[in-house]
């Protein structure tokens, strides 16, 4: 296909969403309709390009010296984009019924779907310079969907989400500067782009910069101690807290941390150094301090959100491992929890959206009357529990093992970790499935009469989640076999 395809699948849904108030005025069918080709068009060009890839990219723009906004699509771009095309299109036929209560229709959905093009131009980025004004653009079209409903909650959470993206890209740009004064490039190149004659003696002030890189863009990825505001910012709607916790901003943040560790700084330079130790034990700290808060919180989507932060770890543990082999792991482990995520806080959605019950405590007896979504959520729960046969198993297995493989002592205290993450998960998930199909001798299921499964709009994403993590658990070798040849820069 050709190269200009590359700028428009980024360009569509911004545009897209750009023109959806004016629409908007016509029939709400219309309207849905409008949006929903539109993204499900856009989705499909976008797998077209990742089967029919083009050889070369494209350069937007021209600044100064080597720095350009410029697209490419690379192994790991295809892993990302992939994964938020096949995502996107079913999250929007969600939030249809979801926002079908909400006010402000026209304007979610703005930037909804902006937030889609800009998301893309993320994976799709070809350097530095690029990655990084589409991360902050990625700040800009979320905040007004975290402050949604205008609440006071709301725009106190889009008040702190705002300033930890913009502290964290603040620390991103110091990278991006010392990429360009001792890179030969801004280009991502699989192995990294530092220039052995222009580093002697400034090592450590490199590694500095790196922990500082790393720790800008995990701000997304909300790594200890700059995590506080995800969970806050489940007080936007569920789809944009399904796409915060599980696609688009958080996913951002650990792709970012991929690139800046493989293909700008480069594990050879990294591997064995303060900077990698440091960083591991952040992230581990993280792994387990997600889980304690979740198991202590008794907000459903609270609950959930720490669980991310938790989960996102796994992700950025496997990057620090600097091995092709954590590589591979991670992205495993990206692909898995996206869909074990957004399909768990679809769920949660679905049960507030047709309850309006909120905490842990109100869902007793909730699996007789809505059987669809209590198994569905169930079947996710034991997912990220890690229990053999579904995709959770998949990705913390290649963790370990390349945990293991790295021969690095650190990282198989890492391993510890995961264990001790896995069984906090399955008491923090376990005690809302419990509550649902158990709720105890004598309970009164007259109380909730009123409670039901959504329409298909709801369940068909639901569904489709559901079957991915089945597939990905049962038949995970050709997708694991992907990933590796990605890490090795063979695909």
């Amino acid at each position: 296909m050709s190269r200009l395809w590359l700028c428009f699948v980024v360009v569509f849904p911004m545009l897209a969403g750009l023109f959806a108030p004016l629409v908007y005025r016509k029939k709400q069918e219309f309207f849905r309709a409008y949006l929903g080709i539109s993204v499900l068009l856009n989705s499909v060009l976008v797998w077209l390009l990742l089967f029919h890839r083009p050889e070369a990219g494209i350069t937007l723009f021209y600044f100064t010296g080597n720095l350009t906004i410029a697209f490419e699509l690379d192994g790991l771009g295809c892993v990302f984009a992939g994964l938020v095309s096949f995502l996107w299109p079913l999250a929007t036929l969600y939030s249809f019924e979801y926002m079908a209560k909400e006010e402000h229709e026209d304007i979610f959905f703005l930037f909804y779907t902006m937030t889609y093009g800009v998301t893309l131009g993320i994976a799709l980025a070809d350097n530095f310079l690029t990655m990084y004004c589409f991360y902050e653009l990625l700040t800009l079209v979320t905040v007004p969907l975290v402050m949604h409903t205008l609440t006071r909650e709301a725009i106190l959470a889009s008040r702190k989400y705002l300033c930890y993206s913009i502290g964290g890209a603040a620390f991103a740009f110091i990278g991006m500067i010392f990429i360009i004064l001792y890179g030969s490039t801004t280009d991502f190149v699989l192995g990294g782009v530092l220039e052995p004659g222009k580093i002697g003696g400034k090592e450590n002030i490199l590694l500095l910069v790196y922990i500082f890189t790393f720790l800008g863009f995990g701000v997304k990825a909300a790594i200890c101690p700059f995590n506080s505001w995800l969970p806050q910012a489940g007080v936007a709607p569920t789809p944009v807290t399904a796409l915060l916790h599980a696609v688009a901003v958080v996913k951002s943040g650990a792709f970012a941390a991929m690139r800046v560790t493989y293909y700008s700084f480069g594990t050879e330079f990294l591997r064995g150094s303060f900077a990698q130790h440091f960083l591991m034990v952040i992230v581990m700290f993280t792994i387990l301090y997600g889980c304690s808060m979740a198991l202590k919180e008794t907000h459903l989507k609270r609950r959930l959100a720490y669980s991310t932060i938790s989960n996102l770890s796994y992700i950025l543990f496997g990057v620090v491992i600097m091995t092709p082999l954590g590589l591979g792991a991670a992205l495993t482990h990206m692909v898995c929890h996206a869909f074990m995520k957004i399909c768990s806080f679809f769920c949660a959605g679905a049960i507030m959206h047709q309850t309006g019950r909120h905490y842990i405590h109100e869902l007793d007896g909730f699996a007789r009357r809505m059987p669809r979504v209590f198994a569905i959520f169930t079947v996710s729960a034991v997912a990220l529990m890690g229990a053999p046969g579904l995709c959770g198993f998949i990705s913390k297995w290649n963790l370990a093992a390349a945990a293991i493989d790295s021969g690095n002592v650190l990282a198989w205290f890492g391993i510890g970790c995961l264990l001790a993450s896995a069984l906090l998960t399955a008491m923090y998930m376990l005690t809302i499935v419990v509550r649902g199909y158990f709720p105890g001798e004598g309970f009164d299921y007259d109380s909730i009469a009123d409670v039901k499964d959504p329409n298909f709009r709801m369940l068909l994403p639901l569904l489709i989640f559901a079957a991915a993590m089945f597939l990905l658990g049962i038949h995970s070798q050709p997708f694991v076999d992907l990933f590796m040849r990605v890490a090795q820069g063979s695909f």
